[in-house]
């Protein structure tokens, strides 16, 4: 389950399967039926209080895209996905089909709903070519059974500034760069831009659309989601060019006469270290400010070295899984990604929908780009569907995956061979629900 990210207009559902399970009807729905699947949707997520957004998820519609299932004409479950980009180890992308908005009523629970749409979803986003889906999980159990493994975590670290001294000294600068509040509207403007250059260069990334920005700008609102205007500023080098950005918020409390405020960070991108310097030396001098809650920074984020004190900064409490994803097309998706050394390993992946099922071999060359083709060679690793997803961008490895039983060494010393391979500078990440 998840909140939404996405877009796209038209009018009416494409014609795609239209089934029954139990007696009820599950198919997409035409934009006229936005208004009930966005009660259905609200219900589902237990917030039956919220006004409705049907005019937000017009917005988002697009045909065949958006799914229901129907009691009586009732919509009792809820579904949505939309194509987007994904970036792989190495800066490359694959397309990936991004679930969204998962519900079923408590009053239409162990009918099968969730198994046909996500079935025929993930069947047309194979044929459509995607390589991969990817979704948020709300809850750990569910979605494993489909073929998802946890693929990123989110990760945030809380800064006690009367601990710390700041930075540490010697830390690279920025000859001639500034940064500078900018308002919303001129976030939407350079926000794309930052965020379009950093993301392919973050394994797990995927973009932000026009609507996107417009939302969490303030452009658009959407009842059930507060939005207050943040804080945002922008560095520019001595050319003038956007090179990384924060967002965040300050409370407002005291203690007694003396300010107590938390200062949170919702944003947080820098194209090089030198940015990120100066951006958190700005953050981390804030008037009022005693801590600083960096949300979701990534889990390879280095503010703890960055600091005069690491042992300032504690891990935020929240650091979980947060992306998952499922291989649809395993020869597409594994070409497309670089690897760590060369080698070669041979995989026999077990998948009851079917779609990364078989013997696979990856071969990776000495300039790190791999080959991954199907096998008859006896398998050094065998896994199923979920573990190949977690191992697919390197946010989990093989030897932790096998320590758990989640992978199983056919040959001694495989798990500790693949690991090599299919290891990362940058452990996958991706900040934003969708």
């Amino acid at each position: 389950m998840g909140t939404d990210v996405g877009g796209g207009t038209g009018d009416r559902g494409n014609g795609r399967v239209d089934e029954r399970v139990g007696g009820v009807e599950v198919r997409a729905i035409g934009v006229d039926e936005v208004e009930g699947w966005d009660r259905a949707l609200v219900f589902g997520f237990l917030r039956p209080h919220v006004e409705s957004a049907a005019e937000f998820r017009r917005r988002q519609w697009q045909p065949g895209r958006v799914l229901a299932a129907l009691d009586g004409g009732r919509q009792v479950a809820t579904f949505r996905s939309f194509d987007v980009e994904l970036t792989v180890p190495g800066g490359a992308v694959v397309e990936a089909d991004a679930i969204s908005s998962v519900t079923v009523s408590a009053t239409h629970r162990r009918r099968g709903l969730l198994s046909r749409m996500m079935t025929e979803d993930l069947a047309a986003a194979r044929e459509r070519g995607s390589a991969v889906a990817i979704l948020v999980a709300a809850e750990y159990n569910i979605y494993g059974r489909f073929g998802f493994g946890p693929a990123t975590r989110g990760h945030g670290w809380n800064v006690d500034l009367q601990r710390t001294r700041g930075l540490r000294a010697g830390l690279p600068t920025v000859p001639g760069g500034r940064i500078d509040f900018v308002t919303m509207e001129e976030l939407r403007k350079a926000g794309p831009e930052v965020h379009d250059r950093w993301r392919l260069t973050q394994p797990g990334a995927i973009p932000r659309d026009e609507l996107w920005w417009r939302r969490h700008t303030g452009d658009i609102q959407v009842p059930g989601f507060e939005w207050k205007e943040p804080f945002a500023a922008v560095h520019r080098d001595a050319e003038g060019t956007a090179t990384g950005l924060v967002v965040y918020r300050v409370d407002d409390n005291w203690d007694g006469s003396y300010p107590n405020c938390t200062l949170t960070v919702v944003d947080f991108f820098a194209l090089d270290l030198a940015t990120a310097a100066e951006l958190w030396r700005f953050v981390l001098s804030v008037d009022w400010v005693r801590k600083v809650a960096a949300e979701n920074i990534g889990p390879d984020n280095p503010l703890p070295l960055l600091l005069a004190d690491p042992r300032a900064a504690t891990p935020s409490a929240d650091n979980a899984d947060f992306m998952w994803l499922r291989v649809l097309d395993v020869e597409a998706a594994f070409d497309a990604r670089t690897y760590g050394a060369p080698g070669r390993v041979v995989l026999e992946v077990e998948d009851r929908a079917g779609f990364a099922a078989g013997r696979w071999a990856v071969e990776v060359a000495a300039d790190g780009s791999g080959r991954c083709t199907r096998s008859t060679d006896e398998a050094d690793l065998a896994l199923d569907a979920s573990a190949l997803g977690s191992l697919y961008l390197g946010g989990e490895t093989a030897p932790r995956l096998a320590a758990a039983g989640l992978v199983t060494e056919l040959r001694p010393g495989a798990a500790a061979a693949a690991d090599l391979l299919l290891r990362t500078p940058l452990r996958a990440w991706n900040p934003d629900i969708f």
